[in-house]
Formats: structure tokens, C-alpha cells, sequence
């Protein structure tokens, strides 16, 4: 894969991906290459879908669909036909695609949940979800990964921070510290607290780390599964709020609930102007908050009330 210094914005596009009930296999596949068609007429260059997107594929066997261990076993024996799916629309548009996460089993029977990207060239590679949900540990007995990676693509550094993991500061700042100029955050929250704790996480990684964070939820109700039955949410890019950026820190955002592509042109060039030239240097100053290898020294002191 060519991974020479990005020269020119990347249209990024991160999908408010409303969860459907497919009937086959070949509904989904039309439904998720009509997508990545009407982002290429806008020229997105990669495309970014949710957080657990892969799990409407459990409506084609209505049978198990309401059942949830049933459903996610059923979406976990499709993974090479989902996986050549999104191979295929890469190299048939020309665009590098961030595929809805599913369950994956690995060789030893654990399931974690994977992020995969694939490229034009053939190319793909994948990051295990780390940080699990209370309802991926207690009710899905999901497991969390053990390795952090980055991708160097023509595109820029990626990374990869799936819904939760984005709300832990380690993860991002590990990645960045590797290298990353963009975190890409697919989410998938039942409820408005969980989509804004997942927002406000990804605007703290962008803030902290001088990078750009995308996020891409899953929206709308799908009664039938007991996975993926309430999705709220909206597709926003995040930058910190200094220099040439927005004010808010927002550079794109979708509109709540809707099912939309949301499009930001990324340079990837401004993350090294943000943490040479910025206001604050917070990516050059994270070892300082350590100071060293000392520790805080604190002093309580009690103040009788009279």
C-alpha cells in the first residue's frame, strides 16, 4: 500500500446508518452498495459505517432474528460473505471503506467485535474492539481485543476507536502516539446519554491528541432485534477547537436520528499545525500531567464550620 506523506484533503464520509430488516443476503448487499454509491457521486474518498451495522443481516432467518445469542451466532458464520462485500465495493468505487463492525470469532471460540477497513488495492486490515460495553460482557459474553494498531494508508495514520473505546483516553492517546492523525469511531448506543457520552469522548480524544475523530452511529428503531432495537444518534467529525478550526470543535455534523451520510474534507497536514503553532499544546504537554515519576503530594486540611 502506497503511504506517502498526504499532500491534499481526503473527503471523509461517515454514515447515520439506519438499521433495516433485510430479507436476503443479497437485500443487504444492495442496500449497503447503494450507500457507498451515492457517497461516491458526493467523491468521498473513505467511508466509514457503525458500530455493529453487520447485525441487521440477522433478519434474513426471521426463525433466530429475536433471539439474541441465535442472531449473533447467525451474523458470525456470514463474516467472509460481509467481509467480501466490502472488499468488493472498495475495489469496484476506488474508495478505501471502514465496514459496519460484527462479532468474529477467533480460533480459540472467543468472539470479539471487529472494525475492519479494506482498501482499492486488495489490501485490509482490522481492530478488535478493546473496551466492552456492560451489555457486550454481561449479555453477549463479547470479548475485548488485546492489540492496538494504526494504519498507514494513502490517506493518512488511522486508527480505529469502536463506540466505548473512544471514552477511555488511553486507547486514542496509544494510537496517536503512533502515529494516528484521524481516530475513526463507529458507535451504536440505544439511548441520547449514550450517543453524547460516545460524542463527548471522541471531542475529548480530538482535543487532547490535536487530531481529527470521526463518528458513525447507527440510527433508528428496529423492534424485531434484541441487539440493535433502539439507535439514536448523528455522524460528526471533531477537531480541536484552535487555530483554523470551528469554534466548538465541531467541523461536521448530522442531523440527530436521520439516515444520511455526513461529508468533512480532512487534511491531515493541520494536525502537525495544531500541535507546533496551536494556542495550547496539550499532544506535546501529556507527559507533563505525570510530573515525571513523582507523585502528587495532598494536603488535607480540616476547617471547622461555625
Amino acid at each position: 500500500m502506497d503511504a506517502r506523506p498526504v499532500t491534499a484533503p481526503v473527503r471523509i464520509a461517515a454514515a447515520q446508518y439506519p438499521i433495516g430488516q433485510p430479507v436476503s443476503f443479497a437485500d443487504w448487499q444492495g442496500k449497503v452498495a447503494a450507500w457507498a454509491a451515492d457517497a461516491l457521486e458526493q467523491r468521498a474518498q473513505l467511508l466509514v459505517f457503525p458500530e455493529y451495522a453487520a447485525m441487521e443481516l440477522a433478519a434474513i432467518e426471521p426463525a433466530t432474528a429475536s433471539e439474541l445469542h441465535a442472531s449473533l451466532r447467525a451474523v458470525v458464520a456470514l463474516g467472509p460473505q460481509i467481509d467480501a462485500h466490502y472488499a468488493d465495493l472498495a475495489r469496484l468505487f476506488g474508495v478505501a471503506v471502514l465496514g459496519g463492525t460484527r462479532p468474529h470469532a477467533l480460533d480459540d471460540e472467543r468472539v470479539v467485535n471487529r472494525a475492519s477497513l479494506y482498501f482499492p488495492d486488495g489490501q485490509s486490515g482490522h481492530q478488535d474492539k478493546i473496551m466492552m460495553t456492560r451489555f457486550e460482557r454481561e449479555s453477549w459474553d463479547i470479548q475485548g481485543g488485546t492489540d492496538l494498531r494504526v494504519f498507514r494508508t494513502p490517506l493518512g495514520v488511522l486508527g480505529i476507536s469502536t463506540c466505548y473505546d473512544v471514552e477511555f483516553p488511553m486507547i486514542a492517546r496509544t494510537q496517536a502516539a503512533a502515529g494516528a492523525q484521524v481516530i475513526l469511531c463507529p458507535s451504536c448506543t440505544d439511548s441520547l446519554q449514550g450517543y453524547y457520552r460516545v460524542r463527548i469522548g471522541a471531542q475529548a480524544r480530538a482535543l487532547e491528541n490535536q487530531i481529527f475523530v470521526v463518528q458513525a452511529p447507527t440510527v433508528g428503531m428496529a423492534p424485531w432485534s434484541p441487539a440493535l432495537d433502539e439507535n439514536y444518534g448523528a455522524a460528526g467529525v471533531f477537531v480541536p477547537p484552535d487555530g483554523d478550526s470551528p469554534d466548538d470543535g465541531v467541523m461536521a455534523i448530522g442531523t440527530e436520528g436521520q439516515g444520511e451520510w455526513v461529508y468533512a474534507d480532512v487534511d491531515v497536514a493541520r494536525v502537525e499545525r495544531w500541535r507546533s503553532a496551536g494556542s495550547v499544546r496539550p499532544f506535546a504537554h501529556w507527559p507533563e500531567q505525570y510530573c515525571g515519576t513523582k507523585t502528587y503530594d495532598l494536603a488535607v486540611e480540616i476547617v471547622p464550620l461555625d
